[in-house]
């Protein structure tokens, strides 16, 4: 039976939601599945990706094959560093404690890449909140600078007629 790691669609229409799992390559895209490894939303930004790592690694040995997307995904969270270096574990060319070791440093490295750019992103969404309230003062007092003289000038037209009526009722 060939198995192959791939995304199972979910999520309503115009926002995607997708399960990444182990099953057969001959069930629906949506169907029966043999194991769920974890979960993409790519409505995020960043994307977020859950995986149970060791249940990739479990399933790449075991010979399943992943598509291009899911691929990609497991590369991200370090599904096939973990693979590579479980091989390299088998045939001696590491010990155990080595691949740990490369693996967990590559994970903290990951994570801080992953964290800068959501800071980079936080910071940016700011600045743009700050640079639209301040457009949108200038358009304000823009507006209330216009509205000015035209007041001032109907307050004194108001008045001249009515300075006009008293001074023809004082004449009287």
């Amino acid at each position: 039976m060939p198995v192959k790691i791939r995304l199972q669609r979910h999520g309503k229409k115009g926002k995607p939601y997708y399960w990444i799992v182990a099953a057969d390559a001959r069930s629906k895209r949506d169907g029966k599945y043999l194991e769920k490894l974890g979960a993409y939303n790519p409505n995020t930004n960043p994307a977020t990706v859950e995986l149970d790592v060791d249940g990739a690694v479990k399933w790449l040995q075991n010979g399943a094959q992943p598509t291009d997307t899911a691929k990609n995904l497991l590369s991200y969270k370090g599904a096939l560093l973990k693979n590579h270096l479980v091989g390299g574990v088998r045939k001696g060319a590491l010990t155990e404690e080595q691949a740990e070791a490369k693996f967990t440093a590559w994970l903290e490295e990951k994570t801080s890449k992953v964290q800068a750019k959501a800071d980079g992103l936080s910071e940016a969404e700011a600045k743009a909140k700050a640079d639209a309230l301040a457009a949108e003062k200038a358009v304000n007092e823009a507006r209330i600078a216009a509205a000015a003289p035209v007041v001032e000038e109907e307050v004194a037209e108001e008045a001249a007629p009515a300075v006009e009526a008293e001074a023809s009722n004082e004449e009287e």
